[in-house]
C-alpha cells in the first residue's frame, strides 16, 4: 500500500514536471519563433526535464526499491514522452558531438548547446531538492531526512569495467538512432525508446546506463564512493568514446569497406539537409 502511494506521488511530480517543460517550450517558441538562439532556450529546458525525470525514477528504484518490471516499464514510457516533445533538443553532449564532426552544428553552436545541458543538469538537480520537500509522498519525506543526498555509489564495478559498459552504451545508442533513421517515423521513437530501455536492463545494475555526460552530471556526480575524476573517467570518458566508435564505424570503416558513403553529404545524421547553425 505505501508502495503504491510512493508510486503515485512520484508519477504526479513526473506528470508535473513534463507538463511545465511543455508549457514552458510552447511559450518560447510562441514568444521568440524565429529567433536563432531559441534552439538554445529548448535545449536547457529539455535537458531539464530529463534530468528532473530521471532523478524521481531513480529515487523510485534505488529507495523504494520499485520492482524491475515496473521500473523498466516506466522508463521506457518516460522515454516515448521524451522523445516526443523535445523539440529538436539533443539533450546529449555526445549527441551535440556527433552532430559537429558531422557537420551539421558548428564548433560554437555545439559548445553552446552543451553548456546548456551542463546548466540544466545542475538546475534540475537543485529544483528537484526543493519539490522533495513539499514531500508529497512518504517517500520524498524520506529522502528528506538524508538530506537529498545519494547514500551510495552508481558505480558496482571496477572503474575499467563500470567505464566500458557506459562506452557500450553510447556505442548502442548511437548506432541505434543512426540506423533508426531509415524507419518510418512513427516508429522512431518507440524504437529508440525500447533501446533505452533495454539498455538500462543490461547495465543498470553496474552503472545506472546513463550514457549521457549532462544526466551523469545531474544525477550520479552527487554520490558518494568516488572521485570526481572517477565518475568523469566512466560517465564522461565512456559515453564520447562509445560515440566516436559509431561514428567511424559509419563514417570511416562502413565506407572504406563498401565504397560507399553511409551519409550522403548533403545530409546530417537526422536524414536532414545538412546546414550551419549559429
Amino acid at each position: 500500500m505505501a508502495e503504491m502511494a510512493d508510486l503515485t506521488g512520484s508519477l504526479s511530480l513526473l506528470l508535473v514536471i513534463v507538463v511545465f517543460s511543455e508549457l514552458a517550450r510552447r511559450t518560447a517558441l510562441y514568444l521568440f519563433p524565429n529567433r536563432n538562439w531559441i534552439s538554445y532556450v529548448l535545449e536547457l529546458i529539455s535537458t531539464f526535464q530529463l534530468c528532473a525525470c530521471t532523478h524521481e525514477l531513480k529515487l523510485l528504484a534505488e529507495v523504494r526499491g520499485l520492482e524491475p518490471r515496473i521500473a523498466l516499464t516506466l522508463t521506457y514510457l518516460i522515454s516515448v514522452v521524451h522523445g516526443l516533445s523535445f523539440h529538436g533538443a539533443i539533450c546529449n553532449p555526445t549527441g551535440a558531438l556527433e552532430q559537429f564532426w558531422r557537420g551539421a552544428l558548428t564548433r560554437g553552436c555545439a559548445l553552446t548547446r552543451i553548456s546548456c545541458q551542463l546548466i540544466a543538469a545542475v538546475a534540475a538537480r537543485r529544483v528537484m531538492s526543493h519539490a522533495w520537500a513539499l514531500a508529497l509522498s512518504d517517500l520524498h519525506a524520506q529522502h528528506s531526512v538524508a538530506g537529498f543526498k545519494c547514500t551510495k555509489s552508481p558505480v558496482n564495478a571496477p572503474l575499467l569495467q563500470a567505464a566500458a559498459v557506459e562506452l557500450s552504451c553510447a556505442f548502442v545508442m548511437h548506432t541505434a538512432a543512426f540506423n533508426v533513421e531509415k524507419a518510418q517515423e512513427k516508429y522512431r521513437v518507440p524504437a529508440i525508446a525500447a533501446v533505452i530501455t533495454t539498455l538500462v536492463y543490461a547495465g543498470g545494475h553496474l552503472t545506472g546506463a546513463v550514457f549521457n555526460p549532462a544526466l551523469a552530471l545531474s544525477v550520479q556526480f552527487p554520490c558518494p564512493g568516488h572521485s570526481f575524476a572517477e565518475y568523469s573517467f566512466v560517465y564522461w570518458i565512456g559515453p564520447i568514446l562509445g560515440m566516436t566508435g559509431s561514428l567511424l564505424l559509419f563514417d570511416k570503416v562502413i565506407p572504406a569497406i563498401s565504397g560507399k558513403r553511409t551519409i550522403p553529404k548533403h545530409l546530417n545524421s537526422n536524414g536532414l539537409k545538412t546546414k550551419k547553425m549559429k
